[in-house]
């Protein structure tokens, strides 16, 4: 039943397409587009954390090595749910951008457990209602962008967002433990 759903919802999404469409949804599905964002992003950390950067940018690489690793040997190779562009009963209803699949299975989705992830503790890091707002909408795009190129049920989408969510938040605190003990050590 709930995978009907998710199916139903899935071919609702993926077929509101068009060329224009496409193309902003490929982008945004990129990586590299990113790569300004994520500069700003630790300028502006650095900028407010000074001494401190060095240790947030070990435990942001530590969240986005957790949430990847995480989504693929703890969901994506244990539930083994096939990518909707990859599952027989879609076959010829599928609107699939540039041809691209990506891997067999798709539970949960990767690009959003590190969208999430990585809002989630940088957010709780600058605590302005801007930024987590700006984040939180970008992760979610992202996400959308996941569904309708045909790579992702929503349901991939909503559960790696909540995967990233908890990852995002318990390597803040795990930070903050480090941080204390650091500063505990050495004061």
């Amino acid at each position: 039943m709930l995978e009907r759903f998710d199916q139903a919802l899935f071919l609702l999404i993926n077929g509101w397409n068009s060329p224009l469409w496409d193309n902003i949804m490929w982008a945004f599905s990129g990586k590299l587009i990113w790569a300004p964002l994520y500069l700003a992003i630790l300028l502006y950390l650095a900028r407010e954390y000074r001494r401190k950067i060095w240790l947030i940018v070990v435990f942001i690489a530590l969240a986005i090595t957790l949430s990847d690793q995480i989504s693929v040997h703890l969901f994506k190779n244990l539930f083994c749910r096939l990518r909707p562009c990859h599952e027989p009963l879609l076959d010829g209803l599928v609107h699939l951008v540039n041809g691209r699949c990506g891997g067999q299975y798709g539970f949960v989705s990767s690009h959003a457990a590190n969208t999430f992830n990585l809002t989630v503790f940088t957010s709780l890091l600058i605590k302005k209602r801007w930024y987590t707002t700006a984040m939180i909408i970008w992760a979610t795009i992202i996400c959308y962008s996941r569904v309708y190129l045909g790579v992702h049920y929503p349901g991939d989408v909503i559960c790696g967002s909540l995967l990233g969510v908890v990852i995002g938040y318990s390597v803040y605190k795990l930070y903050l433990y480090t941080l204390n003990r650091f500063s505990r050590n050495n004061g």
